[in-house]
């Protein structure tokens, strides 16, 4: 243990702690700014630094220890006036029109300058001009980066994808696409975890809430709506509400209070999906066993442009199956405009979605197969917050409002779509179903649940062992691979998201600076699966009826006409195809 004094406070810790874990230890607070803990302690910012007794320079608290006796000043006049000189260097560089950038009230920077009582700025003004296409889903805003590298790191350290890079020193540093690319031209899966992980706002989805404006107001349009699982564990966040009360039910309310036609549960289609995708599996598992490679999840399109550009040769493993945003957009467009007795072209189908990666994955053209655009524009779960602050609806005065039918119906295991290792889960209950004509015990798949980046399972299934693995985040996805590709891992289904935890933590969330909320968020939708009437994906009645009155059976024709894809029908760029 080390004895050390921080503001005249007896503090005693461990050896080789930092002293802004020292400090935190005690109760006192540093400001950081480029922090991220294990990901980014490279002291770019310079706002944590702090002063020790007898030494002449500050030093930075995030990235030095505690030593025996030291005493340190966190908040003295030398670092005051140091710290307010280090913010107002990084604010000359930085644009700052606060009133129309998508994070004022939720930016450290903003809140740092703020809490430093900066109401002018002595140095003279320096910015960037700003040249990026703003019709790609994700935004990058020169003006207004700080050059902290979080996105670097967080592309480097955890998606394991190099697309950002720094050039340049000092004053002139800048962070951009890796070899001076265009953001079209490099390996991006679009997973939005750069977003999600900028202290201000440099980067930022592509804002489609105007589209929908727009469609509430035309006559002729029907607008239908699609919430996804892990939205209703994350939307109320933004608005301080209590993740019980937020409920999914509570944002039915909201987006008919905006004018929306009809109101539908993204669960449906993730039924829809393991239905398919269950069925799949089992067709494909003999020619799995045989060729010693598995069957991959295709609901995830940031992983899926991660295979496309990363390890092409296993594209022909994703699953066949859209997502079930795709899905939904087919079935709406086909099915439910039978149902409605209504002219396709007039439905007009947004998605909320916790993914910035939907947003490319709608414009595919492949995906387009009930003869219509099936998804027509998609929305963050951000976007949605702000719509919601647009129409000036107070979400904590919202009663519950139930979602309409039929295509609102859904269950447990759809659910948990929303977390990791769900998709894997669903699957395994209702592909045991089919196998053996018995529903297995809810938990008996238990073991693929859990937050560990990797992991790995083995079930009997009717006299057959069946491997599997579960991997989030694309660092991890790249180890699978790779073990894969050695030849030292052998499974049959693989489930993957590109975001850590799944897309509880996807890069269309809320954005909660030096807070990593996947884990509560799909725990949230475990216990939702656990509070659902109906567990199983197959036993859900709208999916039987869809069958019944429309697809015939799962893999029909017709459901592969709608539901399925041909993962090989488009490319990402060639400048980044490795294998």
């Amino acid at each position: 243990m080390v004895n050390l004094k921080i503001n005249n406070v007896a503090v005693s810790v461990k050896e080789g702690t930092t002293i802004l874990d020292a400090a935190k230890k005690a109760g006192i607070s540093i400001p950081t700014l480029c922090f991220l803990k294990e990901i980014n302690e490279i002291s770019a910012c310079r706002v944590c630094v702090v002063e020790i007794k007898g030494k002449e320079k500050l030093v930075t608290a995030c990235n030095n220890v505690v030593t025996d006796g030291m005493e340190i000043y966190t908040n003295s006049p030398k670092v005051r006036n140091t710290r307010k000189i280090n913010v107002e260097l990084i604010l000359s560089q930085h644009k700052t029109h606060c009133a129309t950038c998508v994070r004022s009230c939720n930016c450290s920077l903003q809140e740092l300058s703020n809490n430093l009582n900066i109401l002018d700025n002595r140095f003279e003004k320096n910015l960037p001009k700003n040249t990026w296409d703003k019709n790609y889903p994700l935004i990058r805003d020169d003006d207004k980066c700080i050059k902290c590298m979080r996105c670097v790191q967080i592309c480097d350290k955890v998606q394991d994808l190099h697309v950002w890079d720094v050039s340049g020193t000092g004053s002139r540093t800048t962070v951009g696409v890796k070899d001076h690319s265009s953001i079209k031209e490099v390996s991006c899966s679009l997973c939005g975890q750069c977003v999600t992980h900028c202290p201000v706002g440099a980067l930022r989805e592509r804002d489609d809430t105007d589209r929908v404006i727009q469609a509430l107001a035309d006559p002729d349009i029907i607008t239908v709506v699609q919430i996804a699982p892990a939205v209703r564990a994350a939307w109320g966040e933004s608005f301080d509400l209590p993740r019980e009360f937020a409920t999914e039910k509570r944002l039915v309310a909201a987006l008919r209070l905006m004018g929306i036609n009809y109101i539908f549960d993204t669960n449906f289609s993730a039924d829809l999906t393991i239905t398919e995708e269950a069925t799949e599996f089992l067709q494909r598992l003999p020619v799995v066993k045989q060729s010693g490679t598995p069957m991959f999840t295709s609901c995830c399109p940031a992983w899926v442009r991660f295979i496309k550009s990363q390890y092409p040769k296993y594209v022909g493993n994703l699953s066949t199956a859209k997502s079930p945003q795709q899905m939904f957009g087919a079935i709406a467009k086909t099915y439910y405009a039978k149902l409605l007795d209504v002219d396709p072209s007039r439905l007009f189908v947004i998605s909320i979605m916790p993914c910035m990666a939907k947003k490319h994955e709608c414009d595919i053209p492949v995906m387009n197969d009930s003869g219509e655009k099936d998804v027509d524009v998609v929305l963050t779960t951000r976007e949605v917050d702000r719509l919601i602050r647009a129409e000036h609806i107070i979400p904590s005065q919202l009663p519950e409002e139930e979602f309409d039918a039929p295509l609102g119906t859904g269950t447990g295991a759809a659910v948990i779509f929303g977390t990791t290792g769900g998709v894997m889960e669903a699957a395994l209950r209702t592909a045991y179903f089919y196998v053996t004509g018995k529903k297995p015990d809810v938990d008996a798949f238990y073991e693929v649940r859990g937050f560990d980046g990797i992991r790995e399972a083995k079930f009997d299934v009717a006299g057959t062992e069946v491997s599997v693995a579960v991997a989030s985040g694309l660092g991890n996805a790249r180890k699978i691979i790779e073990a894969i590709d050695r030849g030292e891992a052998h499974y049959d289904f693989v489930e993957i998201m590109a975001c850590p935890g799944g897309c509880s933590g996807g890069g269309g969330q809320p954005i909660k600076d030096g807070e990593e909320l996947a884990e509560v968020r799909g725990e949230r939708l475990r216990v939702n699966d656990k509070n659902s009437k109906i567990r199983f994906s197959h036993e859900n009645p709208s999916i039987i009826d869809c069958y019944k009155n429309y697809l015939e059976k799962p893999c029909s024709h017709l459901a592969h006409e709608l539901l399925h894809t041909d993962h090989e029908a488009w490319q990402m760029p060639d400048k980044t195809r490795k294998k």
